[in-house]
């Protein structure tokens, strides 16, 4: 005859370990998962590309630089040759470089794939300056004369050549000179030149010396604002009477200029974190014009003027459009820029981990009740296989082997540790234990 046997030790602790098994495992997949979607933490230090020492974009990254500074971030200024040199550094991975100034009407075409825009910074206005013994009344009046269009490959002779270009005026009609922008006064003096365009600060050398000049002469650009409108990374600018020079009353009259608008340019790949505090750099440095020793603000520098973050040329960056439409992020109103990065980091990581934290949390205690109490059902239904399957006609022998299995039942249940909000269950399991071994016993008589 079959006999039953007691519920082994074994099943119990399967019963016990399996749920803690797969909440690990839960929650094993839960941060692994997690980490496929947070970012690496931000690079302590980046790379802007400026210009030469002493520029107006040098000297606007050192402002950006004293600001992350005080957020714990090196900012690194990499000297170079102007926008053109900045654009081909941004597009080589290699190079380090994670933003850089570039000037307006250059961010175009397959240099600037790749690139996105944290806002225009400054304008940079044309200057057109002529022989003053030459009548020149607009660009257009340029054709068949000779021209000084900047250094070739610059920012100066990229934006000559298109307006000239939209204006009739060509190397077939007319002498283009290349040279260098320090040259331009003695050229224009001596009459090798009769203009010549120069994209510079008002504050540059070259433009101080070429208004010195009683030679020389500044182009009034009357259809300022017809460039604008034909090309948008150009905007018309007026220079007020004496601006230059009150002494002098330089310039004599009101003068209409066209000027770009610098942009602070980022590689996609530069850290949302970084994109976001920079961004915060150029509204916090630009909310009042940087002003020399005497307390002089920039010809065109209006305070809060800049930066803009309509860009005609890039995409304006997700994390810059972030700070201008909501500031700064939360965390960081409150906490230095490294903590906020890592708390965001945690939460990122909180997020599906709570998600399954709270429901095994939640169900924790109801599954143990659950194993406590299956635990001890599990006897009652060992207790009542034995005493159904016993045959009160099957003699001594089968009363022997089904007592046996009580006692075993017994044995094991003695042994079954519970919690001692569960007592008084084990105490009615062992008093049916003995209620099923007395009913056996009594059969003897039957």
């Amino acid at each position: 005859m079959q006999t039953t046997r007691a519920p082994s030790a074994l099943n119990d602790k399967i019963l016990l370990i399996a749920p803690i098994v797969l909440g690990i495992a839960l929650i094993a997949a839960a941060f692994w998962g997690a980490t496929k979607f947070i970012e690496p933490p931000p690079p302590s230090t980046i790379t802007i590309a400026a210009a030469t020492k002493g520029s107006p974009y040098y000297l606007l990254a050192e402002r950006y630089q004293a600001f992350l500074a005080k957020n714990g971030v090196t900012l690194n200024i990499r000297e170079t040759g102007g926008s053109f040199e900045n654009l081909k550094l941004l597009g080589d991975t290699a190079s380090g470089v994670s933003l850089g100034f570039v000037q307006g009407g250059l961010a175009s075409g397959p240099a600037a794939v790749g690139l996105q825009s944290l806002g225009r910074v400054m304008y940079e206005p044309l200057w057109v300056f002529h022989n003053a013994n030459v009548k020149i009344d607009r660009i257009a009046d340029l054709k068949g004369k000779r021209i000084l269009v900047g250094p070739a490959g610059g920012g100066t002779n990229a934006l000559a050549m298109r307006l000239l270009e939209s204006n009739d005026v060509t190397a077939a009609n007319s002498t283009f000179i290349t040279m260098e922008l320090p040259d331009y006064v003695a050229a224009l003096d001596s009459g090798q030149a009769d203009a010549g365009f120069l994209v510079l600060a008002a504050s540059a050398k070259t433009v101080q010396r070429l208004f010195d000049s009683s030679n020389v002469k500044l182009l009034n650009v009357a259809q300022a604002g017809a460039y604008g409108q034909r090309f948008p990374f150009l905007s018309p600018l007026e220079l007020k009477q004496g601006v230059m020079n009150f002494a002098r009353n330089l310039p004599t009259t009101d003068t209409q200029l066209v000027a770009t608008k610098a942009v602070v340019a980022i590689r996609e790949d530069l850290h949302p974190a970084l994109a976001n505090l920079m961004t915060q750099a150029l509204i916090a440095v630009h909310a009042e014009p940087a002003v020399n020793a005497k307390g002089e603000a920039a010809v065109f520098s209006k305070s809060g003027e800049f930066p803009i973050q309509i860009d005609p040329e890039l995409s304006l960056a997700p994390e810059a459009r972030r700070v201008y439409r909501s500031g700064p992020p939360f965390l960081q109103r409150y906490v230095p820029f490294g903590v906020a990065t890592l708390i965001d980091r945690l939460i990122v990581l909180a997020i599906p981990l709570l998600g399954v934290l709270l429901p095994i949390v939640r169900f924790a205690p109801m599954l143990y009740t659950w194993q406590v109490r299956s635990r001890l059902l599990r006897y009652y239904k060992a207790l009542k296989k034995v005493e159904k399957g016993f045959d009160p006609k099957a003699g001594q022998v089968a009363l022997a082997e089904r007592l046996a299995e009580v006692d075993a039942i017994e044995e094991a249940v003695n042994g079954v540790p519970v919690p001692l909000g569960f007592t008084n269950q084990l105490y009615d399991l062992r008093q049916h234990v003995e209620v099923v071994r007395r009913r056996l016993l009594a059969s003897k008589y039957v």
